[in-house]
């Protein structure tokens, strides 16, 4: 799919502009236009995919499927729900207070709150098309359960009373709202979706592979394997408390997962690294902060914390 691509960069850097393969000016060139490429190709892709799907969903018809389920079966679906609902852990606050307005226990909107930034279709793509569709399924298939038993611990917890803000409840019960759209209207909206966020995006995706592109051709793999890419024990979560601090997206993060894993990083060690900057950002903390009580912050991060470098450990094992 990418070789004619890539047959084009190598004509312009090499042929065009007559730049030595050999120097590190001309792999970071090369690597910094053609991963912005195929990672725009493969942006476009899946979220226009994902988006029209999306358009046979809508929120109100999530909370009803949602209101009245049984705890874990809830935290289930919520955790399911969140790959098809907003990419950013910021925007989709919102739909947890919503999801809190409709009466759905606390620990099964945090396993939507989890899930959404974690297993969006951004990152699926990237993972997709940067390590295989054996390492996508792993990645999602390990983020659900961290979704899942996060929000089941959370719910366990009994936490309501550190909900600050008071949540007043809709009156009455949800009702499921049919959307009819036809298919030229689908479609409409879902590339609207999918050029917004690539508007969105898109300088993320330009520094995180100008980021890549320097580690790619100056930082030597030696340095990385020794400060990073040991098996061990303190690896994981070390990677876990440096994504902490950092608020990104898939989209600017995964080149660097892409060009750490070539240096030598353990695959687990990229992905824990990745899943605490898109799942727990200082910005959601500091929004959350606002409508939640510093103690269930401090435990819904730790426990999605533990989960994920769980998560590196057991990729460090079996890959």
């Amino acid at each position: 799919m990418f070789e004619f691509w890539e047959k084009l960069v190598d004509t312009l850097v090499y042929g065009v502009l007559g730049l030595d393969a050999t120097t590190q000016k001309a792999q970071v060139l090369h690597f910094f236009i053609y991963d912005t490429i195929k990672i725009y190709i493969l942006l476009v892709l899946i979220i226009f995919v994902v988006s029209f799907l999306r358009t046979y969903f809508n929120t109100d018809k999530v909370r009803v499927y949602l209101q009245g389920k049984s705890e874990f079966t809830g935290n289930v679906l919520a955790a399911l729900f969140g790959i098809i609902t907003p990419f950013c852990s910021c925007s989709a606050i919102p739909l947890f207070l919503g999801f809190m307005q409709a009466r759905i226990p606390l620990g099964i909107t945090f396993s939507f709150l989890i899930s959404s930034p974690m297993n969006n279709e951004i990152a699926i793509a990237l993972l997709f098309g940067l390590f295989g569709w054996k390492v996508t399924a792993l990645y999602i298939g390990f983020g659900l359960l961290v979704a899942i038993i996060g929000g089941f611990v959370v719910g366990r917890l009994g936490m309501e009373k550190y909900v600050l803000i008071p949540v007043v409840p809709m009156s009455g019960d949800l009702e499921d709202v049919e959307i009819k759209l036809s298919l030229a209207q689908r479609c409409q909206e879902s590339w609207g979706y999918t050029y917004d966020i690539l508007k969105k995006i898109y300088p993320y995706v330009m520094i995180g592979v100008g980021i890549g592109a320097f580690i790619h051709g100056y930082v030597p793999t030696d340095f990385i394997v020794q400060y990073a890419g040991s098996n061990s024990w303190y690896s994981v979560p070390l990677s876990v408390l440096l994504g902490i601090p950092m608020y990104s997206n898939a989209a600017g993060v995964m080149p660097l997962i892409e060009v750490l894993t070539g240096k030598g990083m353990l695959l687990g060690t990229a992905l824990s690294f990745m899943m605490a900057i898109t799942a727990l950002s200082l910005p959601e903390a500091m929004i959350l902060k606002r409508i939640l009580h510093v103690r269930l912050i401090v435990t819904f991060f730790g426990i999605v914390g533990l989960g994920i470098m769980g998560v590196g450990y057991l990729f460090n094992a079996i890959l």
